[in-house]
């Protein structure tokens, strides 16, 4: 039997392993040659169905404006080809679980490819950022905290799971913003309903300009949502102080109209129903990933082609009775590219518990969001697909995957859209910065009672 002395040196050589810079110098330099500034592979693919990257975004589409990513700049494209349950076999290496199951659960759910647009990208001095984090920024606290990170992604060139799901939870989205949402739930005999209309404010000091490393007090995003909708919810709300390590540990307040009282929310986490969605999603299914995920460890699987949800401004501009069917979303306004996307694999943690076992997330190459998640339950059957329609805003530059995102129950048949505009005059609106006190619980009250 080992020696608890020989136990502590694994522990500490594991703790060590997650806590080194991610690479050298010269591994960083491929960042100015062969990979994009935010770490993705500059050359397409073998046979040209990825383009290469070539820094342009997209063309402004006529009639767009600022804060409005609804404009469609690929409206005249055509499918190259459709995968329905009949011929998923032939595509299946290139979907995830969760899509497959779709596919073979609805024989008329469709998965519409469309030739893929790397509009992935953000402002140089996001490059410049993510040039200085590849050889300073580090792991801590067993891999769910970071440190030396700031202003871009901290692993551009990821060694672990850890690392990649960090480079999500600090991809470039903009700085300060106010989103108008609205939250549809389709019960499995294929009734929809609005579940939720709420206002979400986010700002992220982390991608303050003028910032620095030196500058950054611990907390990277500030977020506040206040609901507007039904009537019996209306002034309830969430606020969330996220911090980089467990030395800005993160917090969270919740304002119960019937308490008329903030309160400390720890359990707005995990696999907690999440009370926005009715129940349907789980609290860290929230915006692809919300709060700590350390029930689970996490593996960097490793890079892979896949067709994901890419570029969706059509779907944003939607009515919701067109895009918001009865068993899933209309497949004639769901657009699907072919990506290059980073495979993270999170399994259950030892002494740890989540209905969720196990999930798969795939992070897009170019932005490092989370694009699609499969989520398994304890038999190992594939249970819940997680998805979002990223979106063009080509005036932050960003594409966006947080803006209209969800969850299909594969087993029941329930499902969600949220953070949708369809419909609202608004979509994003990217606004001057706000005071930290705005993100108070004082102000949540404030703003609750209202």
């Amino acid at each position: 039997m080992k020696s608890n002395a020989h136990l502590l040196a694994a522990a500490l050589l594991l703790t060590n392993s997650l806590a080194m810079a991610a690479v050298t110098a010269d591994e960083a330099a491929a960042l100015k040659t062969t990979l994009t500034p935010l770490g993705a592979e500059k050359a397409g693919n073998k046979d040209g169905s990825i383009p290469a990257w070539d820094g342009v975004y997209a063309k402004v589409p006529a009639g767009y404006k600022p804060g409005d990513a609804r404009a469609d700049p690929f409206a005249a494209e055509k499918p190259l080809l459709s995968i329905t349950g009949k011929n998923v076999d032939q595509y299946a290496a290139r979907l995830s679980a969760g899509t497959v199951a779709m596919l073979k659960k609805y024989p008329s759910y469709r998965v519409d490819v469309y030739p893929t647009h790397r509009t992935g990208g953000a402002p140089s001095w996001v490059y410049d950022n993510t040039f200085k984090n590849a050889t300073r920024a580090r792991t801590v606290d067993g891999g769910y905290g970071v440190e030396g990170a700031y202003g871009g992604i901290p692993f551009p060139i990821p060694k672990s799971g850890y690392e990649a799901i960090w480079n999500h939870r600090l991809a470039w989205t903009g700085e300060t913003a106010i989103y108008a949402t609205r939250t549809w739930i389709v019960t499995p005999d294929g009734k929809r309903s609005l579940a939720n209309e709420a206002e979400q404010t986010i700002m992220r000091p982390y991608y303050f300009k003028e910032g620095s490393l030196e500058k950054m007090e611990g907390m990277y995003q500030y977020g506040r949502l206040i609901t507007r909708a039904p009537a019996s919810k209306a002034g309830e709300g969430i606020l969330a102080h996220d911090g980089l390590n467990e030395a800005s540990p993160r917090a969270l307040w919740q304002y119960l109209v019937g308490q008329r009282r903030v309160r400390r929310a720890p359990s707005v986490a995990y696999d907690t129903p999440d009370s926005v969605t009715s129940g349907i999603g789980f609290f860290d299914e929230a915006f692809m990933m919300f709060g700590p995920v350390d029930h689970h460890e996490l593996k960097l699987v490793g890079k892979k082609e896949l067709y994901i949800p890419y570029n969706n401004n059509r779907a944003a501009a939607a009515r919701i009775a067109d895009l918001v069917g009865p068993q899933f979303l209309n497949p004639d306004l769901v657009r699907w590219e072919l990506h290059r996307v980073w495979e993270v694999e999170a399994t259950l943690a030892p002494g740890k518990r989540h209905v969720v076992a196990k999930r798969r997330y795939y992070l897009d190459e170019d932005t490092w969001q989370i694009i699609l998640i499969d989520g398994y339950d304890a038999q190992g059957q594939i249970w819940r697909s997680n998805y979002t329609l990223t979106l063009l805003a080509p005036d932050l530059p960003a594409v966006l995957g947080s803006v209209m995102w969800g969850t299909y129950n594969v087993q029941t048949g329930a499902y969600l859209l949220n953070a949708s505009s369809n419909e609202l005059p608004v979509q994003y609106k990217a606004i001057p910065r706000l005071p930290v006190s705005y993100f108070g619980p004082e102000e949540l009250a404030n703003q609750g009672s209202r």
